[in-house]
């Protein structure tokens, strides 16, 4: 029978990291704080609002029911960014162009779409290389 005591190790260090958020960071500081301005709490709440939030929740909560609208969101909404490019002459590349679907608010709900489409028609034993 083996001894568990014999395998483990006899020091054991715990180390933890933990977030202060900027309103301890300045409690804590020897000067009073100041209350935000109206400025900031102006700033604040513009932040907060998010005009195509409707939208979003739209396209999170859109459910995929049959396979022909599966199949035709995954030829809408592309597998990789169009405008990615690089500009080659003579075979050097003299500019590369970033992806710019990162910049597009919704990208993160199409590209979930996609994936629940993709998914929907991979559940219905459907061929999916084609989106791929």
């Amino acid at each position: 029978m083996v001894k568990v005591s014999q395998n483990t190790t006899k020091r054991v260090n715990i180390s933890s990291w933990i977030w202060l958020e900027t309103s301890q960071t300045q409690s804590s500081s020897k000067s009073p704080s100041k209350p935000p301005s109206q400025y900031q709490q102006l700033l604040t709440k513009l932040r907060k609002i998010d005009p195509l939030q409707p939208v979003k929740q739209w396209l999170d909560n859109l459910e995929i029911k049959n396979s022909r609208l599966a199949h035709k969101i995954c030829q809408v909404i592309p597998s990789q960014c169009p405008f990615e490019r690089d500009i080659k002459l003579f075979g050097r590349t003299l500019m590369h162009i970033p992806p710019m679907c990162k910049l597009n608010p919704i990208y993160d709900q199409l590209v979930g779409l996609r994936f629940r489409a993709l998914c929907y028609l991979s559940d219905q034993s459907e061929d999916i290389s084609a989106y791929c």
